[in-house]
């Protein structure tokens, strides 16, 4: 897989967690947020149990300790996340939910120089400065200049996005089996998740079944689907350029908002929008153009040698 074949998938992922807030806005009004969460991922790792299984036996990679202790971190941090994100879909819009989430961004790089020892390379410094102001445009001009309690959270949570995303682009390019740590980390989220449910909320059975939908496009779409394409896509792009990608999702948020729950965006709105966009476009376009280079450098060089 080259690098614009795994951004393409990372572009797919946002497009399907944009759309996922839309969903999970509308089981926060019907089930407790820590048991959406815990049959969300339960629903995903039953999907994925018999893929990994045939994954394992046609791959060649052994798993090694290491791998399972990555997948346990990472999973405790898909749990983490999705419960505070959850949580603050309470009290919060699925719009304001995409775009709070995306402030990731910004830390992402940071995580990333900590891991990787390298900096990021300036366009990328440059594109997430833009991203961070296009969020806040998004996110301010949305809720009409105020913060309410599930817009802080949220913006808490996003530390533990950043230390996700990075994890994941470590572990994906040490080799291991993508939809191994897809189940991992989606089991954790669920077998975490089920007993403080059990314990903190009503077992809602009328509520998950009005909720069904919002349950398996979570679990098997989002969960199932994204989480695996986010796994083979950061073998080929680096942490801080995928999580300028995958940011886009907030933009799919909007608009998925707009159009299926009735959320309107102001023109402050949909600037903040345009910035994102143009700062995913300043990312891309430094591979291609490499590639452009090299594919007109290529021809020559070898027209020299073939004189010499």
């Amino acid at each position: 897989m080259n690098r614009l074949q795994a951004d393409f998938l990372l572009l797919i992922t946002a497009l399907i967690w944009g759309t996922t807030f839309v969903a999970q806005r509308d089981a926060a009004g019907h089930v407790g947020p820590i048991l959406f969460v815990a049959v969300r991922f339960t629903l995903s790792a039953l999907v994925l149990a018999p893929i990994a299984l045939w994954e394992a036996r046609r791959s060649e990679v052994r798993l090694r300790a290491a791998d399972l202790r990555g997948a346990l971190v990472i999973g405790a941090c898909l749990c983490a996340g999705c419960w505070l994100q959850q949580i603050a879909l309470v009290t919060t819009s699925a719009s304001n939910g995409g775009f709070l989430t995306a402030v990731y961004i910004v830390i992402v790089p940071l995580v990333a120089w900590v891991f990787t020892r390298r900096p990021p390379r300036p366009v990328v410094l440059a594109a997430t400065l833009i991203a961070l102001g296009g969020a806040w445009l998004l996110a301010g001009a949305s809720s009409g200049g105020g913060w309410n309690r599930g817009d802080l959270i949220i913006l808490g949570s996003d530390l533990i996005w950043a230390l996700h995303i990075t994890l994941v682009g470590h572990y994906a390019r040490g080799g291991a089996r993508p939809v191994f740590l897809a189940l991992m980390q989606n089991g954790i989220t669920g077998l975490a998740s089920l007993p403080v449910a059990l314990l903190l909320e009503p077992f809602d059975v009328p509520g998950l079944l009005a909720v069904a939908p919002a349950i398996l496009y979570g679990g098997i779409v989002s969960s199932g689907i994204a989480f695996t394409l986010q796994v083979i896509a950061q073998r080929h792009t680096p942490s801080a350029e995928a999580a300028l990608i995958m940011s886009l999702e907030c933009v799919f948020a909007a608009i998925a908002g707009a159009l299926l729950l009735g959320e309107r965006l102001s023109g402050a709105a949909w600037a903040g929008a345009a910035l994102i966009l143009v700062s995913v476009v300043l990312v891309e376009a430094g591979p291609l153009l490499r590639r452009a280079r090299e594919t007109r450098v290529r021809p020559v060089t070898t027209a020299g040698e073939a004189e010499g």
